[in-house]
């Protein structure tokens, strides 16, 4: 296999739901974004440059500068074999299993138990792990834990869920801009500026809640499809399983400031920092409940027992 084959392609299994979904989600958020930067127009014409410039430069910053970003939000910090010798020697293994290029590797100091892997491409792609989930795991739950990551990178999702995200941030920022009353004075000076003060912020929540929806679809499925490929690559579906229920376990006894600070970032996350078990609050999970992935691993280990 040539060495630029063993880069686009791995030995995960595809998942073609996850490659609809992430199509179907791009292009509906593609859309979005369309429609809403032409209405933005139509309202802000004097002010044109600005929201081209704005929109372009955000999404050059989302899609450039999201992993770093993301990163340094977590306080992720690179780490040398001879610093974390135990966590290459898995990472290693997975990418050895899984035939594909080894990402950066990185530890975040906190004691709350978590993974999560970002990149827009597996030469860019950094894996990390925090010293409570070091602290927690045996190897063989680790190694599982790190495959459901590294799944993340060779299906490409990441790079989706970091585009499908950037339009939610875009809306936040338009609605900020628009209601400190940044737009609207150059453009318009009649009543139209104030017609657009007030769409601008109404229309930027409309587009935040639909973006933040698909997203929220897709990260629970792409959970899901990660979960089943690191099971399927590692053949030890009962060692992720058991990383999922002793994670999810502890998340009870971490402090609530911690819980409080990771869970922003919860999509990116093996195990979200917090679970409800409300309906609401599941429609707006950005993983599935903790019975469904354990289920689901049940069934794949009677399979591979079989």
């Amino acid at each position: 296999m040539s060495a630029e084959r063993s880069r686009s392609h791995s030995r995960y299994v595809a998942d073609r739901g996850l490659t609809t979904r992430m199509v179907t989600t791009m292009f509906l958020i593609g859309l979005l974004y369309v429609v809403f930067v032409g209405t933005l127009l139509a309202f802000l014409r004097g002010s044109w440059p600005v929201v081209l410039l704005i929109a372009g430069g955000l999404f050059v910053a989302q899609f450039w500068f999201s992993d770093r970003i993301a990163a340094y939000s977590m306080g992720a910090r690179e780490v040398t074999p001879e610093q974390a010798p135990e966590l290459h020697g898995a990472v290693d293994r997975i990418c050895a299993l899984a035939d594909m290029p080894k990402p950066r590797v990185a530890i975040a100091e906190t004691d709350v138990p978590n993974a999560f892997a970002t990149g827009r491409s597996q030469d860019t792609a950094l894996v990390c792990a925090t010293t409570g989930l070091l602290r927690r795991l045996e190897p063989e739950e680790l190694e599982g834990v790190l495959a459901h990551e590294l799944s993340h990178v060779a299906h490409r999702d990441v790079v989706v869920m970091t585009i499908a995200a950037f339009l939610g941030v875009l809306a936040g920022v338009m609605a900020r801009v628009a209601l400190w009353g940044g737009f609207g004075r150059g453009g318009h000076r009649d009543g139209g500026a104030a017609v657009a003060v007030l769409l601008i912020p109404v229309i930027s929540a409309v587009v935040y809640v639909i973006s933040f929806l698909l997203t929220r679809l897709l990260s629970r499925y792409r959970e899901l499809s990660a979960d089943r490929a690191a099971a399927l690559l590692t053949g030890r579906p009962s060692a992720l399983a058991s990383a999922l229920t002793k994670v999810t376990g502890q998340m009870g006894q971490i402090p609530t400031r911690d819980l409080r600070r990771a869970e922003p970032y919860n999509a990116f996350w093996f195990a979200p920092a917090f679970s409800s078990k409300e309906s609401i609050g599941r429609l707006l999970s950005s993983h599935p409940p903790l019975e469904r992935r354990l289920d689901q691993l049940a069934r794949l280990s009677a399979q591979l027992g079989r």
